[in-house]
């Protein structure tokens, strides 16, 4: 129980007021996480498509190269043309937010003569199957980069838009009322007091 005096009315409303910087000072952050979410989650939400687009018509020209070359032919291609692309794992932040990242260093992505086989033998379904593959490899390691940021983005603006509730709607209530309550009972005493001082002179006169 808070003492109902004039130091703890001032100091409550210097909290209070606290508490309203507080607040505004996380509106402005989970607005800047809102627009660093929204400029993130664009190209993901793009890449994603393409991916989807890719993917289909990789798997056509798949079933058409199974069907010329064989799926003997076609399987042992991909487990020799199997290669580490250098993918590392980097540490990023944003809006003071760490987040991983991928980073890759060598690109996924091949002409038909940097390819370990004479691509003139073969035919150009299995050349535009793999490239589209290789396509999707480094579409979805792009949009790994992205994810991670995502994430921490959306974890963060959710704990923002906690804090604020919290603030808005249990602290800063609360803090309202003991200062309507303290101000209140001090304000009657003021009367109760002015009654008594009246009285008193009313008396002495």
């Amino acid at each position: 129980m808070i003492h109902q005096t004039r130091t703890n009315l001032l100091l409550l409303r210097e909290k209070a007021k606290s508490v309203v910087g507080s607040v505004g000072i996380l509106k402005g952050r989970r607005q800047a996480l809102i627009r660093e979410l929204l400029e993130t989650s664009r190209p993901l939400l793009r890449s994603r498509e393409e991916i989807r687009r890719a993917y289909g018509r990789g798997i056509e020209e798949l079933q058409l190269t199974l069907g010329h070359e064989g799926e003997t032919f076609v399987a042992s291609l991909a487990a020799a043309e199997r290669r580490d692309l250098g993918v590392e794992i980097l540490s990023r932040h944003a809006l003071g937010l760490f987040y991983r990242e991928v980073q890759v260093a060598q690109r996924p992505v091949r002409t038909p003569d940097k390819r370990g086989y004479d691509y003139r033998s073969t035919t150009p379904h299995l050349e535009e199957a793999f490239s589209r593959f290789e396509t999707i490899v480094e579409q979805m390691l792009e949009m790994a980069a992205f994810e991670g940021k995502l994430k921490r983005l959306g974890e963060e603006l959710l704990k923002t838009t906690r804090r604020i509730r919290v603030l808005e709607e249990r602290i800063l209530p609360r803090l309202r009322g003991e200062i309507r309550a303290i101000a209140q009972h001090l304000g009657e005493r003021e009367r109760e007091a002015f009654y008594r001082l009246k009285r008193f002179k009313g008396k002495r006169n």
